[in-house]
This record gives structure tokens, C-alpha cells and sequence, in this order.
């Protein structure tokens, strides 16, 4: 079966990667049963004629597969499914549950205090991590300032314990940010939302640095729960599938 392009009415979609569009084939012939647990997927060179993609495309999102927990590559042997369902993700030692929990009773009043005590100095670092994470094509590097921004931030309370509490959890946000970005495609989402908490600190305006952290976390739920969906339950239609072979 070849993945073809398609487009909606209404609404400009958004583009769907080929990385994507494989990924969620696979995942879909997983869930329905077309592939049960212990069976080994085909061969990459057959899913690449079946699917129509190159072979590091088809290998991205079998890596996808594997984040997610449905299949496990063995050296040799090839690629196996080891569960029908996508189950909450863990972060280090953290459930991705547990962790966003902890992030609203932490990040929401640090945003508040950062607004009403960060220096210009705290100012100066928060934009120049925006402006290298903007530029940044590493998603290795991407993560590392994606931490060390939420850190910055609780640092601009001038409160050393909020700083230990996101020192603490940094791990675990680093592997979140990797597994939203791999999944996801969170990146410039992410990038949108940062810049729009360091205006609102550049204002001093605690409300809206609450809102804006609000709506950062927000959208962390809200892509976790796409990846983890029910089983049976399909993405969004509304999309396009970008060249495939590149």
C-alpha cells in the first residue's frame, strides 16, 4: 500500500511528515491486530516497497514505535511487537501523569514570582536561550535548552527551592521534551509558548506569565494525550502528507 498525499476541505491542514504518516500506519495495524503481540513486523526493505518511503524514514518511526512501547528491536532478528496499546509513558522515574501534576503546582506560581522579581540579568539569559533554541538544528541540543529555559525561569523567583525542584525533576523534563518532540512534532509549538512567558516576565505581569505557563503545560497534556490515545480512536483527518523519499 502506498502512502499518498490528501487534502481536505476547510481549514488549511497542517502538514503530516512522512515519518508521521508511516508511524501512524503502523501503529494503526498494531492496534487493530493486523500485526498481535510477538509477531515480527516485515522486513524494512518490504514495509519500504509496501509503504512507498525511504529506508531512513521507515527506520525514524520504527524508533517511534519503540518510544512508545509497541515494539522492541532485537539485533539479527528484527523488529517484534510487544503490546497492542500505547500505555502511559514514564520519564526517567516519573509517570508522564504524576510529572505534569507536579509542573502545575510548581511552574504556575513560579511564573507568577519570576514576574515580580526577575532581574535584567535573568532577562538577558531567558532571550538569549530563545534566540539559540530558534536557531538550534540539534534536537539533542533543542532538549538540553528546553530544560535549562524551565530552570532559568525558576531561578528568576530568587527562590533557591524552586530552583531545586526543577534541578530535581530536569531528568524527567528532558526525556518529556524528547518524547513530544520525537512524537509530537512540539518543537515550534514549544518555541512560541516560551517567548510568550519571557514577554510576559519582561512586562512584570504576573497574570499573564500565569496564563502563559498555563497554556504551555496545556499543551503538554494535550499532545501527550494524542500520542496515548484510546484503543480503536484515530488521529485528526485534517492533514497532508509531505514528500516521502528524501
Amino acid at each position: 500500500m502506498n502512502l499518498s498525499d490528501s487534502r481536505t476541505g476547510g481549514t488549511e491542514p497542517r502538514r503530516v511528515s512522512a515519518m508521521e504518516a508511516v508511524l501512524s500506519h503502523l501503529r494503526d495495524a498494531i492496534e487493530r491486530g493486523a500485526y498481535a503481540v510477538g509477531d515480527k513486523l516485515p522486513s524494512e526493505a518490504e514495509l519500504c516497497r509496501t509503504l512507498g518511503v525511504s529506508r531512513p524514514v521507515l527506520r525514524e518511526a520504527l524508533r517511534a514505535l519503540q518510544t512508545m512501547g509497541l515494539t522492541v528491536s532485537r539485533t539479527g532478528k528484527g523488529t517484534f511487537v510487544v503490546a497492542d496499546a500505547v500505555g502511559e509513558p514514564t520519564f526517567g522515574d516519573y509517570a508522564a501523569g504524576d510529572l505534569l501534576e507536579v509542573r502545575r503546582h510548581v511552574e504556575l506560581p513560579v511564573a507568577r514570582y519570576a514576574a515580580r522579581r526577575r532581574t535584567p540579568e535573568n532577562l538577558d539569559l531567558l532571550n538569549h536561550l530563545l534566540d539559540r533554541m530558534d536557531r538550534e538544528t540539534d534536537t539533542t541540543a533543542w532538549v538540553a535548552m528546553d530544560t535549562l529555559f524551565h530552570l532559568t525561569v525558576a531561578e528568576s523567583t530568587q527562590n533557591p527551592v524552586f530552583r531545586r525542584v526543577i534541578e530535581e525533576i530536569r531528568d524527567a523534563l528532558a526525556r518529556q521534551s524528547a518524547f513530544l518532540n520525537q512524537l509530537g512534532d512540539r518543537r515550534e509549538q514549544s518555541d512560541h509558548e516560551h517567548r510568550a512567558i519571557v514577554e510576559a516576565l519582561t512586562d512584570g505581569s504576573e497574570d499573564d506569565a500565569l496564563a502563559a505557563m498555563s497554556h504551555h503545560l496545556d499543551r503538554v497534556e494535550t499532545t501527550l494525550a494524542a500520542i496515548v490515545r484510546p484503543p480503536g480512536a484515530h488521529p485528526p483527518t485534517d492533514t497532508t502528507t509531505e514528500e516521502r523519499s528524501r
